[in-house]
């Protein structure tokens, strides 16, 4: 194990988008007495990523008010209409220069947990690869490890699906990860909330 990849691993939660599908803000749909803001921010700190960045732009004041007391690191996009791709530019940017590399998180996936991230840093710590991805059932999808070295091509791509497409390319040096395939879900539709709240609560 190389002594660089010893360091904090760091989190960059993506979570900056309007949820034009949803029609309210998927931020502060509570799940299990919790926001999703505030559970996605609780899964990354559990899961030993420090710091843990979030990255924000719909509703900006809510969303911070939303992070008071835990140990969050804010990163505001300001262009963050342009589309998800600019956040992860944004969180990537800010990753602290000692970081070793970053775990990519998805705010709005419910039933990622603490446990999953934990395995992709040991992945990662265990060997040489730049990348571990996570696959549900053979379909590509975060949480994703990005080492330090990639953290450039992550920076220059731009456009849709940029972290797909650094991802794609690297898939011949990647760790992957599998998980079931009932651990991928999103909350982009009423029917999504309705469905994750029942097995998980609202309020």
């Amino acid at each position: 194990m190389s002594a660089d990849r010893r360091g904090p691993i760091a989190g960059v939660v993506l979570a900056a988008g309007a949820s034009t599908r949803l029609g309210t803000n998927k931020l502060f749909v509570r799940l299990g007495g919790e926001t999703v803001l505030r559970r996605a921010v609780g899964t990354a700190a559990r899961g030993g990523l420090d710091p843990v960045l979030v990255v924000l732009g719909h509703e900006l004041p809510r969303a911070l008010a939303e992070l008071s007391g835990t140990d969050a690191h804010p990163v505001v996009n300001p262009d963050h209409r342009a589309g998800i791709q600019g956040s992860l530019r944004c969180g990537i940017g800010a990753v602290p220069a000692a970081a070793p590399g970053a775990v990519v998180l998805l705010a709005d996936m419910p039933y990622v947990t603490p446990a999953m991230i934990r395995i992709l840093v040991e992945r990662f710590r265990a060997g040489a690869p730049p990348l571990v991805i996570s696959t549900y059932a053979g379909v590509l999808a975060p949480p994703t490890l990005y080492g330090r070295s990639l953290f450039a091509e992550l920076a220059a791509l731009s456009g849709d699906g940029c972290g797909k497409r650094v991802m794609k390319a690297h898939l011949d040096h990647a760790v992957r990860v599998d998980w079931p395939a009932g651990a991928l879900a999103d909350l982009d539709l009423p029917g999504d909330v309705a469905r994750v709240q029942g097995l998980l609560g609202g309020s």
